[in-house]
């Protein structure tokens, strides 16, 4: 945590929080898979690695549901990983690569493309022509929707399902349509537009981390996730004299050279963590800064990589949540305390009005002083 230093007055360290449904439950291994699709839902993935898939709805698409419709984007899914192929002992490779849920059965996929996220932040501005860009994605959904029409008839009770869910994702781009035709378009910002994908993982990371806070410096979103490894990622990382893969070096068995390559590695995430956040901070924002005005949850559902145990999670939280929040402090937490009462108090910050979130038994307590 020391590349935090500077910013740990802005900063909360939250330690006791535990992901049970990252656990077994009685499906066995697959640690992993259960760890990412369990962090922002606080519910037990299904053991499949077909296309009966289900989970729970993930903490940000909760907050969507009730305010997504006041920003052009409802909310911005980043990640520096493609989309993994390989699963985890029986588990979907959707799983271990996807953190955003819209519903039990629909996950987000992330965008790692820098360049396809500045042009989905600010198509409008860039293309000069709004009107017509929306009436061509207007034809070609008319088009998708006519096409279709007499293929339900011929699918399985399984499939139907499927192209429900992608019909709601069709008209989640058309209610988005609608949305931008009654919002001012974002101005593009002075930032170079990204090329692509970068060679350098730092400089991806960074690049992300750019378009997260011109997201919401421009209003365009107020909600973004950002998964900076899939899980079972054995990234090496040579260019920190660590050039063994990182799920490999996680399987430390105490072995003092892996754990020091460990912490590396961690040093090397923190540091980025304070990239943003000093981002963030130099944004003036009515009485604060942009990072005031913000809760940004880091952390990971797996505590100890060799153990594959989720409680005591390493859990920081940025901000101050428009005061909401009082940082610079340690808190400590009854041991097994739900992470999803974390996700319900941040929504409850938001004025999202909800009762519970997968396994949570209640709002944190001591996240302001006097609260």
């Amino acid at each position: 945590m020391e590349p935090l230093a500077e910013l740990k007055h802005k900063l909360t360290v939250i330690t006791g929080l535990a992901d049970d449904g990252a656990r077994p439950h009685g499906d066995g291994a697959g640690d992993h898979a259960r760890a990412l699709a369990a962090f922002l839902t606080g519910a037990h993935p299904k053991k499949t690695d077909g296309v009966d898939i289900r989970n729970g709805i993930s903490v940000d698409q909760v907050a969507v549901s009730q305010v997504g419709d006041r920003t052009r984007l409802p909310s911005l899914e980043l990640g520096c990983d493609l989309a993994g192929k390989i699963g985890d002992s029986g588990y979907s490779s959707v799983y271990s690569s996807t953190m955003a849920w819209r519903s039990a059965t629909q996950p987000l996929p992330k965008e790692v493309n820098p360049k396809l996220v500045f042009e989905r932040l600010f198509a409008s501005s860039l293309d000069g022509d709004g009107k017509q860009r929306d009436a061509r994605r207007r034809s070609i959904l008319d088009f998708i929707r006519e096409d279709s029409k007499d293929l339900a008839r011929k699918l399985s009770t399984a499939d139907v399902r499927k192209l429900d869910e992608y019909f709601s994702a069709v008209r989640d781009v058309e209610l988005r349509i609608d949305r931008a035709a009654t919002l001012p378009p974002a101005a593009t910002p002075d930032y170079p537009v990204p090329a692509g994908i970068p060679d350098s993982y730092e400089e991806h990371i960074r690049l992300m981390c750019d378009l997260m806070v011109l997201a919401f410096q421009t209003d365009v979103t107020r909600i973004c996730t950002f998964v900076l490894a899939n899980e079972f990622s054995n990234r090496p990382y040579p260019f920190i004299d660590v050039p063994d893969g990182h799920h490999d070096l996680s399987h430390h068995g105490n072995n003092e050279d892996k754990l020091a390559a460990v912490r590396k590695i961690n040093t090397f995430h923190t540091t980025q963590l304070a990239y943003l956040m000093q981002k963030l901070d130099a944004v003036r924002e009515g009485d604060g800064t942009l990072l005031d005005h913000s809760m940004i949850a880091y952390g990971s559902g797996n505590s100890d990589g060799d153990r594959h145990n989720h409680d005591d999670l390493p859990i920081l939280l940025a901000g101050s949540g428009c005061g909401t929040i009082t940082p610079g402090r340690h808190i400590r937490l009854g041991k097994e305390t739900p992470l999803s009462n974390l996700w319900l108090s941040m929504l409850n910050r938001m004025d999202v009005d909800v009762a519970k979130l997968g396994d949570s038994s209640g709002e944190l307590s001591g996240l302001q002083h006097g609260a």
